[in-house]
């Protein structure tokens, strides 16, 4: 007996090595995952908010032994059988002791438990949380602070010197500020229950500190109270929101066409705060929910100013890049005022909700007008409009549908309906059909779809996913779209298809592999040699991606992939390849971390450009795109110099063989090579 003891006690000494040295290995890999979603939608900017609120968490863990199921819908790459099984593995088994018992539960595959482990953790002992009180407020309370700033070496055209006579004939030869970006956040958190933040930003080329403007060009702050006894949330200032599927109103990342090809359901209905630099994506005022048993009610009110450029009282588009370098664009500054109403009121039970969505948006004194084109023919013209709509899940353990359904001013329909199989923990199957009239209109819209809006679309999506052995997963879907009315640079009714199969193989956390199969057809016009007139014909794109991690040491990360594209029109073939290496080093025992990259890329032109995640700093996500012949070098870093500061600072460096100038306009750099310099300092007080 004595001896069966001494062997368990060294098997879970062995276990709990394995799963430390894995947490080093699984910071990358739920990255990977935001960089799948990044690839497969396009969606640059909503992945690298998504980044920054996994980030967060990241550093905020749960413990797992106390983790409710809301808190797990906010980990995208969980499934509802996989949320429902750890809470019932914990019901049935007790506390858990260890992470490495989440390899007892069926339903988590091994690449799964690799995304979980960086957000999840056992307490070695039951902690009470401190009662929100103002004496706690004082005493447990937490303070973050960071710093940014970010500069390239080169000079671009845009901050050349002009003699003033150019200047005052061509004010927009030249940026106004300063070369480089700076941001400052800070934020106080108490438990769960209570966040205050501001943030301040200037874009590279907005003035700082000059005669144009002094200060911060962007800035935000926010209050945000939530799980209040009877007041689920209330949000003051900043915030995000999201109902339904998003055929009305969401400020969410759009889930589907990833390697999770069975989670395109969006979980994070409500509010949140708004605590980032992204500045169009947000609404500004007051939100409120409260809740009574099953039931919610949730209001609010935004007014917000919008850049744009006015003519009286019309304007044809809103601007929501933020920049404001030029003369021009600080023209555009908070010219129309933006009022926003909506309420939501919903029913949920584990396996039923249904709710009602309702919003009101205003433009104020203006208009909004676009210039008349054959293909913005539907587009919303006017001063007001409202959408309204209705989202709906039914669900057991094997199945569960979902959708909404919507309505604009115009009387135009938009839905969207999902119908997904759990047979068993080891396979699950997804079909998806969304129609959105092109009359449609929704400013507030973001639902899944192949287009930027939630308007003239059709499609069939069917997903699957197969793990027929511990170590093995198979993943694939299939999108078949059309689009009944016309498109910015296609001249007709069109359609396309998107097939994706992916094949991965994670055996431990000394090794992982996985192999990506990608086809996209979509119809743009095209004109002929011999033909004057213009035709619709398709575009194909073959996508393939091969990518393994390993590791040697436990402190010693390698990730090594290979991309590869072909772009075939009628007329012509391109093509293009990637090679990148990154490795990453953590040893253990010291407060520093480093990781490099390196990447050869051949590309034909820019249809043939290819897109890869490199580490960035802290809370920053980074994917850029490159086309053309060259290499790319960076190294980053973090370094705890005490307790609670610390130092993330990265360099990244370009250099191109088939040009002597990169960029274009006023980004104009002259000569082959790019340099640019990252830092973050966080204080945590």
């Amino acid at each position: 007996m004595k001896r069966y003891y001494s062997i368990l006690f060294i098997n879970l000494l062995i276990t709990c090595y394995f799963i430390h040295a894995q947490t080093y290995l699984s910071v990358d890999k739920w990255m990977e995952f935001i960089d799948e979603l990044a690839e497969e939608t396009g969606d640059t900017e909503r992945a690298a908010l998504l980044f920054t609120e996994l980030s967060y968490l990241r550093d905020h863990p749960f413990d797992i032994n106390t983790v409710s199921v809301d808190q797990l819908k906010k980990l995208p790459f969980l499934a509802d059988n996989q949320i429902n099984a750890i809470i019932n593995y914990r019901e049935r088994h007790g506390l858990l002791v260890t992470l490495y018992e989440l390899k007892n539960i069926m339903e988590l595959d091994q690449q799964t438990i690799a995304y979980i482990l960086p957000f999840v953790f056992v307490s070695e002992q039951d902690v009470d949380k401190p009662v929100f009180t103002v004496d706690n407020l004082l005493r447990y309370g937490r303070n973050e602070l960071q710093i940014r700033y970010d500069q390239s070496f080169q000079q671009k055209k845009g901050y050349s010197s002009l003699p003033d006579t150019i200047l005052q004939q061509y004010p927009n030869r030249k940026y106004l500020g300063e070369p480089f970006y700076h941001s400052l956040r800070y934020e106080y958190t108490f438990d769960d229950h209570l966040q205050i933040g501001f943030v301040g930003e200037k874009d590279e080329g907005e003035p700082f500190w000059n005669k144009h403007h002094k200060g911060y060009d962007y800035h935000s702050a926010h209050l945000f109270l939530k799980d209040i006894t009877w007041l689920k949330s209330l949000a003051v200032g900043d915030y995000k929101t999201s109902f339904g599927q998003g055929l009305v109103v969401s400020h969410d990342f759009t889930p589907g066409r990833s390697a999770v090809v069975t989670q395109a359901e969006r979980r994070t209905n409500g509010f949140r705060r708004h605590f980032s630099t992204n500045e169009s994506d947000y609404l500004r005022g007051m939100a409120i929910t409260v809740q009574e048993k099953n039931v919610a009610l949730s209001l609010f009110y935004s007014y917000r100013k919008m850049d744009a450029q006015v003519d009286s009282i019309r304007f044809t588009t809103i601007q929501t890049d933020g920049m404001h370098r030029l003369a021009r664009e600080r023209d555009k500054m908070r010219k129309v005022r933006m009022h926003t109403l909506g309420g939501n009121i919903h029913y949920s039970t584990p396996h039923v909700h249904i709710g009602l969505t309702a919003l009101s948006y205003s433009f104020g004194d203006y208009e909004i007008s676009p210039d008349p084109k054959p293909y913005n023919l539907f587009y919303f013209r006017g001063n007001r409009n409202m959408n309204a709509s209705i989202d709906y899940v039914l669900k057991n353990r094997f199945i569960k549908f979902y959708g909404e359904t919507a309505v604009s001013q115009n009387r135009a329909l938009a839905t969207l309906n999902a119908l997904q199989l759990t047979p068993a923990s080891y396979i699950s199957c997804l079909i998806l059909y969304r129609y959105y009239d092109r009359k449609y209109q929704a400013y507030f819209g973001n639902a899944f779809s192949q287009g930027s809006s939630v308007q003239n679309e059709e499609g069939v999506y069917v997903g699957l996913q197969f793990v027929p052995f511990i170590y093995w997963k198979w993943s694939g879907y299939i999108d078949l779209f059309r689009f009944p009315w016309l498109k910015y640079g296609v001249d007709a009714p069109s359609s396309g298809k998107e097939y994706m199969a992916q094949v991965d193989y994670t055996r431990d956390d000394s090794f992982s592999v996985y192999i990506r199969y990608k086809f996209r057809q979509k119809e743009k016009n095209s004109s002929l040699d011999e033909e004057t007139s213009v035709s619709i014909l398709p575009d194909k794109q073959h996508r393939m991606r091969l990518q393994a991690t390993y590791r040697f040491i436990p402190a010693l990360y390698f990730k090594t992939s290979v991309d590869g594209i072909l772009y075939k029109t009628d007329q012509e073939e391109n093509k293009g390849i990637m090679i990148a290496q990154s490795l990453g080093w953590k040893p253990e025992g010291i407060p520093f971390q480093i990781d490099c990259y390196g990447a050869w890329f051949h590309t034909d032109n820019y249809y043939t450009r290819i897109s890869s995640y490199e580490r960035h700093i802290l809370y920053a996500f980074h994917k850029p795109s490159f086309y053309g012949k060259g290499v790319r070098l960076s190294a980053s870093f973090r370094w705890d110099i005490v307790e609670r500061l610390t130092l993330s600072a990265k360099v990244g460096y370009t250099h191109y063989t088939d040009r002597d100038r990169i960029g274009a306009g006023l980004e104009e750099i002259e000569g082959d090579e790019k340099t640019d310099l990252y830092a973050l300092l966080r204080w945590k007080f």
